[in-house]
């Protein structure tokens, strides 16, 4: 988790409702599916001057009054989560709401970008207090698969690795991540666990049948770790991880929270779930990872690419930029 990355860095659709309504005693905010079928049903989802919009946004004024109470209930109700702070349970409800409506008008084309999400959050030696000159290697390559349509986890890789700079691990490090001297001695190096994981995303036909992404938990993983690990081993950065979704930036402006709210620990605990697992075992934190942004793709989110490696750099994508997901995975060559 980045969090911690100062001192040691890491390296899952009910039926419609008949319509959205008040809770008791709130007065003339009762806005039904009579009220809105037939009119300019010729309109594109696209026209927001259609008259649905217009009652959608009613409605989110609505929901913003709502206690949390009155929250869950509604949200019970529905059969969707009722777990979560406010301004959670608030955007679920809206994004139901909004779903429901648009869906009556015109069928939405599919609830994902791509088809899978590859969840990554890699685990790396390291000292405590992590002098500038150390060479953080990784030692654990996780990968947690997410189906977009089912929601649910469907498969898991995961490899330790063996450090080639510094191969005896501290007691710090040791002790953080659970990974002991016995496993990583006895590990591939990095370029034998990069073709392993190449061969079980080969299987699995990502990029080539099913669509996909890499996700992870902040910027450090891919931009840091991934890339000093390649220059490392003396391989070129693989292409399928040039782009990937930073769960912490889809996370704050899809919930619109600050910054220091998107903590993997935060982050589950707004949405009313609790860590599953050892912390700082990579396999455990990128299924924990994966738990968010299925919760997320339920509520609503339109989870894609925000980040990427550009000559060597970090960089931004736009959410205006053309929507694609990462090639098929080859192994990189090797850096001359």
């Amino acid at each position: 988790m980045e969090e911690r990355k100062e001192s040691c860095p890491r390296a899952a659709r009910p039926e419609a409702p008949e319509s959205a309504a008040c809770p008791p005693g709130r007065h003339h905010c009762r806005i039904s599916d009579q009220e809105t079928n037939g009119k300019n049903t010729a309109a594109s989802v696209n026209d927001f001057s259609d008259p649905v919009y217009k009652e959608i946004s009613m409605t989110n004024g609505y929901i913003n009054r709502m206690t949390r109470e009155e929250l869950r209930s509604k949200l019970a109700e529905f059969k969707l989560e009722t777990r979560g702070v406010k301004d959670v349970l608030k955007k679920r409800l809206k994004n139901y709401y909004k779903k429901q409506k648009l869906m009556q008008k015109e069928p939405l084309n599919g609830d994902s970008y791509y088809d899978y999400i590859c969840v990554v959050d890699f685990e790396a030696t390291c000292e405590e207090g992590n002098p500038p000159e150390f060479v953080h290697e990784i030692i654990e390559f996780p990968i947690v698969l997410v189906n977009t349509h089912t929601l649910e986890i469907e498969d898991t890789f995961q490899q330790y690795v063996k450090p080639e700079i510094n191969p005896k691990l501290s007691n710090f490090c040791i002790n953080l991540t659970g990974i002991t001297q016995d496993i990583v001695d006895k590990a591939d190096t990095f370029p034998q666990v990069l073709q392993n994981v190449i061969e079980w995303m080969r299987q699995r036909e990502l990029g080539t049948k099913y669509s996909y992404s890499i996700l992870t938990d902040g910027s450090w993983d891919m931009s840091k770790f991934l890339n000093i690990q390649c220059r490392t081993s003396r391989i070129k950065y693989p292409s399928f991880a040039k782009k990937w979704i930073n769960i912490r930036k889809s996370y704050g402006n899809f919930y619109k929270v600050p910054r220091n709210q998107t903590k993997l620990a935060i982050m589950l605990e707004n949405l009313g779930m609790n860590y599953d697992g050892r912390p700082h075992s990579g396999l455990d934190d990128s299924k924990n990872i994966a738990r968010i942004a299925i919760r997320m793709l339920q509520d609503g989110c339109k989870l894609r690419v925000n980040e990427k490696m550009y000559a060597g750099q970090l960089m931004t994508v736009s959410s205006s930029a053309p929507l694609e997901g990462a090639p098929a995975p080859q192994m990189p060559h090797s850096r001359n």
